[in-house]
């Protein structure tokens, strides 16, 4: 598969189309207005490595490459650009292309379309890192030659000097990372921008919208401060509307090329978006969030009065950075400069102000940095500096976004920073209000201390543990700080999907060894971060569509519905050697020092389907109940119902996936649009079962948690503490307030026990 339209591709497909690409394709699918396209698979651009005979050279410079030596990282991106520009499209290739393009051309009725050439790697968009503005977009081709000449510049983009720094300190390997390249009819948007369908810094549920006038490059460039508008989603009200000096905009020039132009007087600040638009935004972002199942950061832009998405891509830094709190920087001192808060947290430094590229060297650790706006190739200084503060600028950013990413406080539109602020003064800046105060005196210091959690406050206790959630290894130091009680949940999925490598690939190569370090290298990671306190390793659960696109993935099955489909412990009994090497990996660990960690299974329907994995567990000399704790997801009504025959063979403990739990029990798919309305946990069957798996759990002493989403819903948790669980799992971002809650729901019930004594 060498060229496909969005009609033909889904989210599922980053391993084909990229990130950006596949995202397109879902919301064509889905019926959202996208501007029509084609992709240029990484397939393509595999081919053309390889039958060009360039592959090897490229991987040869990056192989002796210090990426840390800014000098020989630009001689040695400008050395691989030229090689790519330099050889030559296979002409199948480009035959191909031709043709999709000649036919775009007749969809939309214009002889020579114009169309935007954008880069979509296979590592962009991704659920744990954004890649921003790290390849290059080209607006405004038209012509089939122009077409593949930028399509070639595409490619060579993916070794800027930039994109190779990120990709080494993000540890994705170079020859894992292809590039796909989108071609998309032009939207020539009046007025175009960007919208979170929640509060990227707070995860409050409301649309944040950010716009300005012709075409969105300006407003994620940074190039101007756009509006910013704040709907709630629950009514549509409008809460908030700043309206900003636009003092430049994208637009076309008689020859149709994109030029940056003066925004015309009488426009600089004048509204851009009406309400009726913001409503219609709004909407459209509930929709993409209902569809995707999670808070989303789209690109939008409307012409003619029609509104388009140009992208949609999963919130990367939602719940990052430390929360402010209110009262503790009211005091700082004189306010120098204000602007819009862009990253949370506080940061002191010495004012470095950077107008030229040439002069980030001057950023030194704990600086901050003052600039126009950043560029992606500002991000190795950016990751040296406590705090950003820009002239230009709103809340989806590059500066915002990359800020977000690397937890540094910033603030952004501020004006006029860099002629305001001095070279070299100490300053303290609050990235949550978006204000840049005088000095940093010692109540300076203790004041960021006290907001960003420094302080020790008087520790919660409760009787019911609450543990965190965690996906990946990077995540658990950060988990283990909230001080979680330990992991109710560590899910191996992520691991394999970074390895970029199908765990059945390991196998019929001959890799086992290479497979079960993979897994216990990371694995001893998160039980590093946490021990001695429990950390529940979860077997693979992988949904076909999600392993498709992984190094041997190709004979993954297509399934009609994949959630319904080969996964969990029913695909790994019948994969045995894939389980055999994850008991392997905990094994050694064991051996190791780290008995913390259990082992528990997933998606189980039988208890008869436990027995076979603590055969298996075994049969590699791992007793379960002896040498390691082994315990069972409940995300099936099966599991729930039959919990007394499961205990009978012998668990543990249960850890209750709600989200699965509910969307069995409810036929209902909270990622359908059409039906995730009736997505409910409190769903009286839902919590009979709920109810059910944990006071049997109870009466015959199995320690049981709960893993799902309910268990971040206050007046749940208190159900469930009444019930007697035994530990509720929740995100890292939500331990303190979960833990909160079940302290209350705790003392409710010391309470009402002791009123009833008085009776």
């Amino acid at each position: 598969m060498y060229v496909e339209k969005f009609e033909g591709l889904n989210k599922s497909d980053i391993g084909i189309a990229g990130g950006k690409g596949a995202n397109l394709g879902e919301l064509t699918q889905a019926g959202i207005p996208v501007p029509p396209g084609f992709v240029v698979t990484a397939q393509s651009y595999e081919k053309f490595m390889n039958e060009a005979g360039i592959n090897d050279k490229v991987m040869s410079i990056l192989e002796e490459l210090d990426v840390n030596d800014s000098s020989a990282l630009n001689k040695a991106a400008d050395k691989i650009k030229k090689i790519i520009i330099d050889s030559p499209i296979p002409e199948d290739l480009t035959i191909t292309i031709r043709e999709f393009y000649n036919e775009l051309c007749q969809r939309v009725g214009e002889d020579d379309a114009d169309v935007a050439i954008r880069s979509s790697a296979t590592a962009e968009d991704l659920p744990e890192a954004s890649f921003a503005g790290q390849q290059d977009t080209f607006l405004h081709v038209s012509g089939d030659e122009d077409v593949i000449r930028y399509i070639k510049e595409c490619w060579a983009s993916l070794f800027e000097g930039r994109a190779i720094f990120y990709r080494e300190e993000n540890n994705f390997e170079h020859s894992k990372v292809l590039i796909a390249v989108v071609v998309q009819k032009m939207a020539n948007a009046d007025k175009a921008g960007v919208m979170f369908t929640v509060n990227p810094s707070t995860g409050e549920e409301i649309a944040l919208i950010e716009g300005s006038w012709g075409l969105g490059e300006s407003v994620v460039s940074g190039d101007v401060t756009p509006d910013n508008y704040q709907v709630d989603k629950k009514d549509n009200k409008i809460i908030n509307v700043t309206i900003s000096d636009k003092k430049v905009m994208y637009t076309n020039d008689e020859k149709g090329t994109s030029i940056k132009v003066d925004v015309p007087e009488d426009m600089r600040n004048q509204r851009v978006l009406s309400d009726e638009e913001l409503v219609e935004l709004t909407e459209m972002g509930k929709r993409v969030q209902a569809h995707y199942g999670e808070p989303m950061d789209t690109e939008w832009a409307f012409e003619n009065n029609h509104l388009f998405l140009l992208q949609a891509r999963p919130i990367t830094t939602l719940g990052d950075g430390p929360n402010n709190d209110d009262d503790a920087a009211s005091d700082l001192g004189d306010v120098l400069v204000r602007g819009l808060g862009a990253s949370p947290g506080m940061a002191t430094g010495n004012v470095k102000i950077i107008l030229d590229i040439d002069e980030l060297n001057k950023i030194q650790d704990g600086d901050i940095m003052v600039t126009t706006m950043t560029t992606p190739d500002m991000v190795p200084a950016m990751k040296r500096a406590s705090g950003i503060v820009t002239d230009e600028g709103g809340v989806t950013c590059h500066a915002s976004i990359i800020s977000r990413e690397l937890g540094i406080p910033c603030v952004v539109g501020t004006g006029d920073a860099t002629t305001t602020l001095k070279e070299n003064t100490g300053v303290t800046l609050d990235g949550k209000k978006g204000l840049v105060f005088e000095g940093i005196s010692q109540t300076k210091e203790e004041a960021v201390n006290v907001v960003a959690g420094n302080v020790e406050a008087a520790p919660i206790i409760t009787v019911t543990e609450v543990k965190a959630n965690v996906s990946m290894p990077e995540a658990a130091e950060k988990a283990a700080a909230t001080g979680a009680d330990g992991v109710g949940l560590l899910r191996t999925e992520h691991l394999m999907l970074t390895s970029g490598i199908h765990p059945g690939k390991f196998i019929a190569d001959g890799r086992e060894d290479e497979l079960i370090d993979t897994i216990a290298d990371n694995v001893q990671i998160v039980a590093d971060a946490f021990y001695p306190k429990p950390v529940w390793y979860r077997t693979l659960d992988a949904p076909t569509d999600e392993f498709i696109t992984l190094e041997g993935g190709e004979n993954e099955p297509r399934e009609h519905n994949p959630m319904l489909g080969w996964r969990g412990i029913r695909r790994e009994l019948d994969q045995p050697e894939i389980l055999k090497c994850e008991f392997k990996a905990i094994k050694k660990l064991h051996e190791k020092g780290y008995t913390n960690i259990g082992i528990m299974i997933p998606l189980s329907q039988s208890p008869e389907e436990l027995k076979k994995a603590k055969a298996l567990c075994s049969e590699v000399g791992f007793e379960p109940h002896k040498d390691v704790d082994f315990g069972m997801m409940v995300e099936i009504p099966a599991a729930a119902i039959m919990i007394d025959e499961y205990i009978k063979v012998g668990i543990d403990f249960v850890s209750l996936g709600t989200n699965d739990l509910t969307q069995y029990t409810l036929a209902v798919d909270r990622n359908n649009e059409f039906v995730a309305k009736h997505y409910t946990e409190e769903h009286p069957a839902v919590m009979k079962l709920i109810e059910r798996t944990i006071k049997k759990c109870a009466e015959a002493g199995v320690t049981c948690s709960i893993c799902g989403q309910a268990g971040s819903v206050p007046h749940i948790v208190e159900k469930l503490v009444g019930y007697g669980i035994t530990s509720v799992s929740s995100n890292a971002d939500a331990i303190a307030d979960v833990r909160k809650t079940v302290a209350r729901a705790e003392q409710k019930i010391i309470l009402d026990a002791a009123r009833k004594r008085l009776e």
